[in-house]
């Protein structure tokens, strides 16, 4: 495709896209063996556990603050800074594994603390890919992000378990490797990432809120905002369910581990030909069809327990899945300003994951009170009631394919100015 050879030119997004890919392999071998070291060392599921939710609360605590920083600091520092911290982090769980020093509290303070560092990433490199390349090429850039997870969610937890099982503290090292390469491979960007030009600035309290309220300003985004906190907890639940009735049902490790590898393999899939749905179908009514791919999915898992009914609801739903991402990101960016993209994407990333915890719980809770199967079809008419969010908003239906953004942009006014006190 066109938009790829463009990309390939573009020698800073393949530098930041590069080094961004290179840590977040690290740092999924990393997520995936902490849970293991510290049961390793307490024999307690509850601090295996702790391990996995420190992290992703360091992450999403900072969301938001890490928003009003990609928008006022240095993007390309902001993430150097991000990546070099992340590299300190592991290699002392190198070093104090080595010298068999390592304790659960410094495991559990370096998982909170990567989360920080995490977070504190993720704006500022959405921020840089609106810099480094033109709205044409922005549904391909971020087609290759979703891309870039997928890869990172298939190989990172082989690579952990195989790295586990050669020393505790292994998986750290490759984590800290990974950090450092991508701290230098940001080195080679050379646009000027620098944050844009602005006046006189608000408190950071006041600069979180012109970022919600440009969100809110726009009934595309509001819709956003309701919706896909729902979605995730919805699918999230439906399929940690599926996943619970596996286990229950006495299916072998190694099943349940192919499907996540089917799972991962379509996602690839999908981000390969999402530029080319993105361009040819309105985004709009690409996100309605993402909104309700799931729903018919998800009705064999609720009448056949088995890791192939799973596989492929679950692989063929999440082929269409990065399409509906990159689609409605790529169109969030090109109607934000260049000075409000950090706020906005990380309050639209806070607020989409402020579910995700509950999933595993509602999942437990329809579980103890339902039959297996009832509990599936209990979440598919949960997902096809969320489904009805964007499926009955205008706003939503109505954004056009790519080639129209640009006329709409100019439509979109300027956010309101924000008092400073």
């Amino acid at each position: 495709m066109s938009s790829y050879r463009s990309l390939a030119r573009n020698r800073d997004f393949t530098a930041l896209w590069v080094g961004a890919t290179v840590a977040e392999l690290g740092s999924r071998v990393s997520l995936f063996a902490m849970p293991l070291v510290a049961y390793a060392m307490s024999g307690s599921a509850l601090w295996a556990a702790a391990a996995e939710a420190l992290f992703l609360l360091g992450m999403v605590g900072v969301l938001l603050p890490a928003g009003v920083l990609a928008d006022r600091c240095h993007r390309l520092r902001l993430m150097r800074f991000s990546l070099g911290v992340g590299a300190l982090l592991y290699a002392s769980l190198v070093a104090a594994g080595v010298a068999g020093a390592l304790t659960l509290p410094h495991l559990l303070g370096v998982a909170l603390v990567s989360g920080v560092v995490t977070g504190l990433f993720s704006p500022a490199e959405y921020s840089a890919i609106r810099t480094v390349v033109s709205q044409e090429e922005l549904p391909t850039a971020l087609s290759q992000q979703q891309a870039r997870q997928h890869v990172a969610a298939l190989v990172g937890g082989p690579v952990g378990g195989a790295l586990f099982g050669l020393a505790r503290w292994a998986p750290f090292a490759a984590d800290a490797v990974t950090y450092a390469l991508g701290w230098l491979l940001l080195g080679r960007v050379h646009t000027d990432l620098s944050a844009p030009p602005r006046g006189e600035r608000a408190r950071p309290l006041r600069e979180v809120a012109e970022g919600l309220r440009f969100l809110w300003g726009r009934p595309f985004l509001r819709v956003l905002l309701v919706w896909s906190p729902a979605a995730n907890l919805a699918i999230n639940a439906l399929f940690f369910t599926a996943l619970l009735r596996l286990v229950d049902a006495g299916f072998p490790a190694w099943q349940i581990g192919l499907v996540e590898a089917s799972i991962g393999a379509c996602g690839i899939a999908g981000a390969i030909v999402a530029p080319w749905l993105i361009d040819r179908f309105a985004t709009g009514r690409l996100t309605v069809l993402v909104a309700w791919s799931f729903v018919p999915l998800s009705v064999p898992l609720a009448l056949w327990n088995h890791p192939v009914a799973m596989a492929l609801a679950a692989s063929v739903g999440l082929f269409l899945n990065p399409a509906g991402n990159a689609g409605v990101g790529s169109y969030r960016m090109a109607i934000t300003p260049p000075e409000l993209v950090g706020r906005v994407q990380s309050t639209m990333q806070f607020t989409s994951m402020l579910t995700m915890p509950l999933a595993p719980a509602l999942a437990g809770v329809l579980l103890a009170g339902l039959d297996g199967r009832d509990a599936v079809l209990a979440l598919t008419a949960l997902t096809a009631l969320v489904a009805l969010v964007p499926t009955l908003s205008r706003s939503v239906r109505s954004v056009p394919r790519p080639a129209q953004w640009p006329r709409l942009a100019e439509q979109v006014p300027d956010p309101a100015p924000v008092a400073v006190g």
